[in-house]
C-alpha cells in the first residue's frame, strides 16, 4: 500500500524528535505491570508535551498497546461530553460510563486513554480524580498532558502511592536545541545564537528556525527573557513571510480559538478560504485537529496582541466577524458539536471575568467535592461560624434533606475550608423550598415571572469558607469555578441561577458585567441579617444563548437577541425603536421568553389577556399581524405553527 502525504509527515515528526530520555523512560513505564496507573505530565506552553505524547504513542502501539489520544480543547468538559469524545474515538455509543468501562475492559491488552491539553478541562478535574479513573479496569492506563502540575488532591487521594506519577516536561539541553535545529535545516553558524537565545524552548526553536531559514540572524539579546523571545521571534518571522495575503490571513485567524474555512470566508470574503486554509496549514506554530487549525497559544496572543496595538479597527472588525460566523453556524449545530462554538465563542470574549470563570489560566489550590457523611461536622462548623441561630438552622435542615446538593472546598491537606449548597428547582421537593425563607423568596419571584415549560433553575443557596465568610476568597473563587461545571450539565434546559449573600455588594463589578440582576424588594431577614437575593436569567438559548450575548456586547454588535426592550416596551430594529401597544408588547414577550418553541394561542390568552377573556383566539392573531408589520423586514421571525399558535424563530 502506497503511503499518504500525513503518513511521510508524521515519520518527519519523529526524526525531529530529539531528547526526552527520561520523559518518554517515565511514559513507557505505564505500560510495566508494575508500573504506575496514572501520569501527569506538565510544562510550560510550547514546551513539547504535544511532541512527546505522539513520540509516546508510536513507541507504545509498536509494544502492542492500545492508545486513545483526546484533545480536550475539542471535548465538552461534562461527563456526557467525555463518554461521546471516547465513543467517536472508539467508533461506538456509550450511554454510561458502566458501559463504557466493560468495552475497555473486553479490549484485551494495555488501554491508554491520553489527554491532551488537560488544563482546560479543568471544570470536571474532581469528577476524573473521585469517580472516572478510580473505577477504571485495572488494564487501563491514563496519562494527563498539561501546562500546570496537577492538584494536591490528587496526591492525598489515600492508596493510589506508586500508582500516581507527576512528570516535569523539561527545556532541551544546549547539545539536545542544537541537534533539533540541524534536523530543521539550520546552518552550524546560526545554531549557537539561536540556541542561547530559545533556552532549550522547542516551540522557541522551530521559530527560530523558520526565520533562519528566510534570513540569518545575530542580533539576539543573550538573556531575552522566554516570553519576549517568543514574542520576538513571532515578530521576526512574520516580517520574513514576503507574502503579505499570508501575513493577514495569519493575523485574522489569530483572534479566534480554531480557524475553519467557514471562518476564514467570513473574515476574507475577498479570499479563497481554502487557500487561505492551506496556507496556515503549513506554518510551523499551526497545529491540525480534527475540527480546524489551531495556532500555538503563545504565537496567538503574541500576533493578536501586536494587531490590537497597531490596528485596533481591523482587531475588533475579525471579531465581529467571526462573532456572526460562529451565531449562525451555533443555531444549526448538533448537540455533540456544541461545545466547540460555546469555546469558539468564549475565546473572542475578552473580558477575564468571563474567560477566567471557564478557562482558569493559574493552578488552583483547593478542589471541590461532593460532601461526604464525615463532612458533617466541620461543615457544621463553618455555618455557625457566620451565620445566625435562625439562617443557620435553615442551612443544617438543607444538610439533614439533601446532604448531595452540598459540596466541600478542600485545601491541599484534605481540610474543609469552605462550602455550597445548590439545588435543582426539577428535583428538589417544592414544600422544602418553602420551608426556607430565602428558597421561598425565589419560588415567588418564579410564579412572578414564569419560566418555559422544561426549563430549569438552579438555586445557589449558599457558600461559604472558613476564614472570609460569603465575601470574595479563593474557596469562593473554587466555589465558583465549579458552577461553572454545573451550567455546563444543565444545558440547555437551564434558563436561571438564584443566589444570595450577605456581602453581595463586593460582587457587584462582576455581577454587572455577567448580567447578574439584583431582585430590589426581595431581601430576607435572618436574625436581623438582611439577605439580598439576585438572579442571572441566561435567556431562552441558556447559557450559550448568554455567552453570545456576552461577546455581542462586549464587540459592540447589534443582536436580535436584543429584539425587545422590556423597559421601554420597544422592539429594537437596526438602532431603530418601534413603539408597541400593551397587547402587542404582551404577545412579543411572551415569545420571546418561549424563543425556539410553538406557543398556542390558548396559552396567550391566558397569559396576556387573562384567563376570563372570552374573545376568541382571532384577537391573538390579529395583534400578531400588526406586531410582523411592525418588524418589517423581520416579519419572517414570528413563525406560524399549524395547529398550534406562533413561535419566534431564533435569529
Amino acid at each position: 500500500m502506497s503511503q499518504r502525504m500525513s503518513d511521510l509527515l508524521a515519520v518527519q515528526a519523529h526524526r525531529n524528535f530529539v531528547g526526552r530520555e527520561e520523559e518518554i523512560a517515565a511514559l513507557l513505564s505505564v505500560l510495566d505491570p508494575e508500573g504506575p496507573r496514572i501520569l501527569h505530565v506538565h510544562g510550560i506552553a510550547g514546551i513539547g508535551k504535544t511532541a512527546l505524547l505522539d513520540h509516546f504513542t508510536r513507541a507504545a502501539r509498536n509494544r502492542g498497546a492500545t492508545v486513545i489520544n483526546l484533545d480536550c480543547r475539542n471535548v465538552e468538559p461534562t461527563e456526557p461530553g467525555l463518554l461521546q469524545a471516547l465513543g467517536e474515538a472508539m467508533g461506538e455509543v456509550y450511554p454510561d460510563v458502566e458501559t463504557l468501562f466493560e468495552r475497555l475492559e473486553s479490549i484485551g491488552g494495555t488501554m491508554v486513554l491520553a489527554f491532551d491539553t488537560y488544563e482546560v478541562f479543568r471544570l470536571l478535574d474532581t469528577w476524573l480524580r473521585q469517580v472516572f479513573v478510580p473505577d477504571l479496569p485495572e488494564n487501563v492506563r491514563v496519562l494527563f498532558f498539561a501546562r500546570q502540575r496537577p492538584l494536591a488532591a490528587w496526591h492525598a487521594t489515600p492508596g493510589w502511592g506508586w500508582l500516581l506519577k507527576s512528570v516535569p516536561v523539561k527545556p532541551l539541553s544546549g547539545c539536545e536545541a542544537a541537534k533539533l535545529l540541524t534536523s530543521l535545516g539550520v546552518q552550524p553558524e546560526a545554531t549557537s545564537v539561536i540556541v542561547h537565545a530559545t533556552h532549550g524552548h522547542p516551540l522557541a526553536l522551530k521559530l527560530a528556525a523558520a526565520a533562519a531559514r528566510e534570513e540569518p540572524f545575530t542580533h539576539w539579546l543573550p538573556q531575552a527573557p522566554l516570553q519576549h523571545a517568543l514574542e520576538e521571534l513571532t515578530h521576526i518571522f512574520l516580517k520574513d513571510v514576503e507574502d503579505t495575503t499570508t501575513r493577514q490571513i495569519l493575523e485574522g485567524a489569530a483572534i479566534t480559538r480554531r480557524t475553519t474555512v467557514s471562518l476564514l470566508g467570513a473574515l476574507f470574503p475577498e479570499l479563497v478560504p481554502h487557500d487561505g486554509y492551506e496556507r496556515l496549514r503549513k506554518l510551523p506554530f499551526v497545529d491540525t485537529t480534527s475540527d480546524g487549525l489551531i495556532i500555538h497559544d503563545a504565537v496567538r496572543e503574541a500576533i493578536a496582541s501586536s494587531l490590537h496595538a497597531s490596528d485596533p479597527s481591523r482587531h475588533l472588525t475579525y471579531r465581529r466577524a467571526a462573532w456572526h460566523q460562529l451565531r449562525a453556524e451555533a443555531e444549526s449545530a448538533a448537540s455533540g458539536d456544541l461545545w466547540r462554538y460555546t469555546a469558539d465563542m468564549l475565546y473572542l470574549i475578552e473580558n477575564p471575568v468571563v474567560r477566567e470563570a471557564f478557562f482558569p489560566s493559574g493552578t488552583p489550590q483547593f478542589s471541590v467535592e461532593v460532601a461526604q457523611p464525615g463532612d458533617a461536622q466541620a461543615l457544621t462548623a463553618i455555618i455557625r461560624a457566620h451565620e445566625g441561630e435562625e439562617a443557620a438552622a435553615a442551612m443544617v435542615q438543607w444538610w439533614r434533606r439533601i446532604p448531595q446538593a452540598f459540596s466541600v472546598v478542600r485545601g491541599a491537606d484534605g481540610e474543609a475550608l469552605g462550602l455550597c449548597c445548590k439545588l435543582r428547582s426539577d428535583q428538589v421537593e417544592p414544600r422544602w423550598l418553602l420551608d426556607d425563607p430565602v428558597t421561598r423568596e425565589w419560588c415567588r419571584h418564579l410564579r412572578d415571572k414564569p419560566m418555559a415549560g422544561g426549563e430549569v433553575a438552579l438555586f445557589c443557596r449558599r457558600w461559604l469558607s472558613l476564614d472570609e465568610g460569603d465575601s470574595p476568597s479563593e474557596a469562593q473563587a473554587a466555589v465558583w469555578l465549579d458552577l461553572k461545571r454545573t451550567y455546563m450539565e444543565l444545558r440547555p434546559a437551564l434558563r436561571r441561577v438564584y443566589l444570595t449573600a450577605r456581602n453581595l455588594a463586593a460582587y457587584a463589578p462582576v455581577a454587572q458585567r455577567l448580567g447578574i440582576e439584583v431582585l430590589a424588594g426581595r431581601e430576607v431577614s435572618l436574625d436581623g441579617n438582611l439577605y439580598p437575593c439576585a438572579v442571572l436569567d441566561f435567556g431562552p438559548a441558556s447559557v450559550d444563548g448568554w455567552l453570545a450575548k456576552l461577546a455581542a456586547n462586549e464587540l459592540g454588535v447589534h443582536t436580535e437577541l436584543d429584539l425587545l426592550d422590556p423597559e421601554a416596551r420597544e422592539l429594537l430594529l437596526d438602532n431603530a425603536r418601534v413603539a408597541l401597544t400593551p397587547l402587542e408588547f404582551g404577545v412579543m414577550q411572551h415569545l420571546q421568553a418561549s424563543q425556539g418553541k410553538a406557543v398556542s394561542r390558548t396559552e396567550l390568552l391566558r397569559d396576556v389577556w387573562g384567563t376570563r377573556y372570552e374573545g376568541g383566539s382571532n384577537v391573538v392573531d390579529a395583534v400578531v399581524r400588526t406586531l410582523r408589520r411592525k418588524l418589517g423586514a423581520r416579519a419572517d421571525r414570528i413563525e406560524t405553527v399549524s395547529g398550534v399558535g406562533y413561535r419566534l424563530r431564533p435569529s
